[in-house]
């Protein structure tokens, strides 16, 4: 009985997502608790894995191996209680998490009593239906894996067609979104493409084609000008077609419609100009919304995301934190929300854990207040760009920044090694272009549900 009551007595905290957020809030907590009885720490997320997504890019091109750029949380801490599942609803009122079942597992409800939210985001196709359905993205490991596959059935598609539009239209690859994920995606598929031509005798270098199309007038915001420009003609000097203010209105599997942004000053009717892309492969990197999890619950959102005060408390509900892409945090030297990027997910997960920490402790919090340690990007080809310790820098010392950078961001000796050991074949050795066939199985049915153990006495 009396160990049943000290279970009873644990102060709960509920980390909900394993993403950067979620995984390095749960490190800051379990320094602080990890050897207290009296607090039990708790993680839920639908993978096992923390996806090192900045270098998912390079996956897609086959540069690394699919399980190098994931680590498996359960390595990273001891005493914190990992739960692998969907979340199916938040009550902050009734403190209870709800997860999903399936047909192989129950559905739990946990109770806590601190919360974190660090659920993360999900693809934005701003309300276009076809696009959805036909469009590629990357923002999961098998969206790599996906992309990889589907360029080389293309090249083996287009190797031994005779149509010539058609032809065309499987070695037009489409990229929608001129930020991050889409330069560098866009910079490592043109990689690919041009390492595996060699085994395609009938196809030319000018046959492909990368497209990058930004509805901004700019590509890579949050660069300065120069150091964009210096990224856009760098990748034109290599073939990839870069549009700006252009918009895509829709893709049915055969064709991108775009829409030009700038009005002609002598089109008295002001109808923006319309073109059409032949292509079988549009890659969607061009924006990310809150997942539904979020945008259903109770907590107060705009646009989506939840909204918090200085100290990254969801507003009307204390002892309960947001962090990462699903919050609202409005910069207060450019007016603008915050980045969804794994740098500033860190910075706020440092500074929740800090305040749930003080809450408990009952000592004073600190302001959220993001300074950025720089940004970077690579372009392709030994190559990209980097705001750094005050310098701007491009070129191949831009690159070799953003690879020391990112494998020291790598936290286990063994995935550093294997990341390293890819980049360095990759210097002596071509890509290997295999296509392998795999099937996504259809999502379950939810099953019945059950409360925690712990919570049933």
């Amino acid at each position: 009985m009396k160990s049943a009551r000290l279970v009873r007595n644990k102060k709960k905290i509920l980390i909900l997502g394993g993403g950067f957020a979620g995984v390095e809030c749960a490190r800051q907590l379990e320094k602080e608790f990890g050897n207290d009885p009296e607090i039990e720490l708790v993680m839920v997320s639908e993978d096992n894995f923390l996806l090192f997504t900045p270098m998912l890019p390079q996956v897609a091109s086959g540069m690394i191996e699919t399980r190098h750029i994931v680590l498996p949380i359960r390595t990273v801490w001891k005493q914190t209680k990992f739960y692998e599942s969907r979340i199916k609803n938040i009550d902050p009122y009734g403190k209870i998490v709800t997860l999903w079942g399936t047909g192989d597992k129950r559905g739990i409800s946990i109770h806590y009593d601190f919360l974190v939210v660090a659920l993360g985001s999900q693809t934005n196709f701003f309300g276009m239906a076809d696009v959805e359905k036909n469009a590629y993205t990357m923002k999961t490991l098998n969206d790599a894996v996906m992309l990889r596959n589907r360029v080389i059935d293309m090249l083996e598609q287009a190797e031994n067609e005779t149509n010539p539009i058609l032809r065309k239209s499987f070695l037009n690859f489409v990229v929608a979104g001129g930020g991050f994920a889409g330069i560098e995606t866009a910079g490592e598929l043109m990689d690919l493409l041009l390492d595996a031509r060699k085994y395609y005798p009938t196809i030319h270098k000018e046959d492909l084609r990368v497209i990058v199309i930004e509805a901004l007038p700019m590509i890579l915001p949050g660069f300065n000008e120069k150091l964009a420009g210096f990224a856009k003609e760098k990748m034109t000097d290599r073939g990839i077609d870069i549009r700006l203010k252009t918009a895509i209105t829709s893709f049915d599997g055969n064709e991108v419609t775009t829409k030009n942004l700038v009005q002609n000053p002598e089109d008295s009717v002001g109808e923006p100009i319309t073109d059409v892309v032949r292509t079988k492969t549009l890659i969607w990197t061009a924006g990310v919304t809150p997942v539904n999890t979020i945008k259903r619950s109770m907590f107060k959102t705009e646009k989506g995301k939840v909204i918090v005060n200085d100290y990254l408390e969801v507003s009307d509900f204390p002892g309960v934190f947001a962090i990462g892409d699903c919050v609202l945090h409005i910069d207060p030297e450019t007016q603008r929300p915050l980045p969804p990027t794994a740098q500033i997910a860190e910075a706020q997960a440092k500074i929740a854990a800090k305040n749930l920490i003080s809450l408990i402790k009952n000592s004073k919090k600190e302001k959220f207040v993001y300074h950025s340690k720089g940004q970077m990007a690579i372009i392709g080809k030994r190559s990209g760009i980097a705001t750094f310790l005050g310098m701007n820098i491009s070129g191949f010392w831009a690159w070799l920044i953003w690879r020391n950078v990112y494998l020291s961001k790598i936290t286990t000796f063994d995935k550093k090694t294997r990341v390293f050991l890819d980049w360095v074949i990759d210097l002596f050795f071509d890509r290997d272009i295999s296509r392998l066939k795999i099937m996504k199985r259809e999502t379950e049915k939810e099953y019945k549900l059950l409360d925690e153990v712990d919570d049933v006495w």
